[in-house]
C-alpha cells in the first residue's frame, strides 16, 4: 500500500511511513498468508515485553518485511508516583529488539499510589503540571536513547483548576522537550463533543513539525457523550479533521485503530483505504455508531468521578 504523497521533511528525523493498522492476533492467518498490504504495523508494547510465544515469533516474521511502531499504555507520564524504571528497562529492552520507528505513550495517567486505574486519566491543565510533565518526558527520552511520541487522550472529564487548553499544553510539551506528537483524530472529536470546544482550533493550534503520527478510529455514542471505542467506521467528521492534520503537516504516518468488534483483515484494509478518498476531499459518511443500552453503563475511577468505559487500546494482541 503506497505511502501518501508528501512533500514534508522527516519530523525529528523520523520519516512518513504511510498507511498503517494495529496488529492483532486475530489477522496472523491472514497476513502470513497474503502478505501485509500496509506500510507498517503499530503494536501494542505491553502485549510483546518479555513475550516469547507465537505472537512474537509472527511479529518478527513481520518485522522483518516491514516497519513498526511501539504504541504503549503504562508509561503513565503525569502521574505523581516516580517513573517505574523496570517498565521502562522492559520497554527500552524490547526496543532494543525491534528497532521500531519511535515509540509512543499518552497524555495521562493510569494510577496512584501503585494502585492502576487501567484506564488512561486526564491530567490538570496548567503550568505546575506542564513543568511536572516535561521533565518526566526529559528523562525517559534520556532512558530510551529516542524522543518519545506523545498522543493526545480521548476525555470525559475536565479538571476545575486546568488553566490552558489540552492543544497548548500539549504544543509547549513538544516545543520544551523535544518530544513528537501522535495526533489522534478521533480522540479530538471525543473530547471536542464531550467538553464543546472547536475540533479544528485544537489541530491548527498543535505545532505541525512536532507531529509525527495520526490516529484514526470510530468512537461510540452513548447519549450526551463519545467514547473512544474503536471498534467501527470512522465517522466523517474524524475523516475532516484527517485531511485538515494532513494538510497542515504536509503529509504523515497514519494508522486505522480496530480493537473491538474486529472485522476480517480484507474489510479493515478497505476502511484504512478510505483515508486516500478523504485526502481528495471524499468523506465516507458512516454515522457514529449508538450504544446497545446495557453498554451505556460506565466505571467509576479510583477517585470517584465519571470517566466511561474502560480505555479500548489496553487489548490482547
Amino acid at each position: 500500500m503506497a505511502a501518501p504523497t508528501t512533500g514534508a521533511p522527516a519530523r525529528l528525523g523520523l520519516p512518513n511511513l504511510g498507511l498503517g493498522v494495529g496488529l492483532r492476533n486475530v489477522h496472523f492467518q491472514d497476513i502470513l498468508a497474503h502478505g501485509p498490504r500496509v506500510d507498517w504495523f503499530e503494536i501494542i508494547s505491553e502485549n510483546f515485553i518479555d513475550n516469547h510465544g507465537w505472537a512474537r515469533a509472527v511479529l518478527d516474521r513481520i518485522a522483518a518485511r516491514v516497519p513498526i511502531v511501539m504504541h504503549g499504555v503504562s508509561l503513565s507520564i503525569g502521574s505523581s508516583d516516580p517513573l517505574d524504571m523496570a517498565y521502562l528497562a522492559r520497554l527500552r529492552a524490547l526496543a532494543a529488539e525491534l528497532r521500531p520507528a519511535w515509540v509512543s505513550d499518552h497524555l495521562c495517567w493510569t494510577g496512584a499510589a501503585s494502585v492502576n486505574s487501567h484506564d488512561l486519566l486526564p491530567l490538570p491543565l496548567h503550568e505546575a503540571s506542564l513543568r511536572h510533565v516535561a521533565a518526566r518526558v526529559r528523562a525517559v527520552q534520556d532512558f530510551l536513547g529516542r524522543p518519545l511520541i506523545v498522543e493526545n487522550p480521548s476525555s470525559y472529564v475536565e479538571f476545575a483548576g486546568s488553566s490552558m487548553p489540552e492543544w497548548e499544553f500539549l504544543g509547549r510539551l513538544a516545543e520544551d522537550t523535544g518530544c513528537g506528537l501522535l495526533l489522534d483524530v478521533n480522540n479530538v472529536h471525543v473530547s471536542s463533543v464531550n467538553h464543546g470546544f472547536d475540533a479544528e482550533r485544537y489541530i491548527r493550534s498543535l505545532p505541525p513539525r512536532h507531529i509525527v503520527q495520526i490516529h484514526l478510529a470510530g468512537p461510540t455514542d452513548c447519549g450526551g457523550y463519545l467514547v473512544d471505542t474503536h471498534d467501527a467506521p470512522v465517522p466523517a467528521a474524524v475523516w475532516r479533521l484527517y485531511a485538515l492534520a494532513q494538510r497542515l503537516t504536509g503529509g504523515v504516518a497514519a494508522m486505522l485503530e480496530w480493537d473491538a468488534n474486529i472485522p476480517p483483515y480484507p474489510e479493515l484494509l478497505a476502511e484504512l483505504d478510505k483515508a486516500r478518498a478523504a485526502l481528495r476531499g471524499e468523506f465516507a459518511e458512516a454515522p457514529v455508531r449508538r450504544a446497545a443500552p446495557e453498554r451505556e453503563t460506565v466505571l467509576a475511577g479510583p477517585l470517584g468521578f465519571h470517566l466511561g468505559p474502560a480505555h479500548a487500546e489496553a487489548v490482547p494482541p
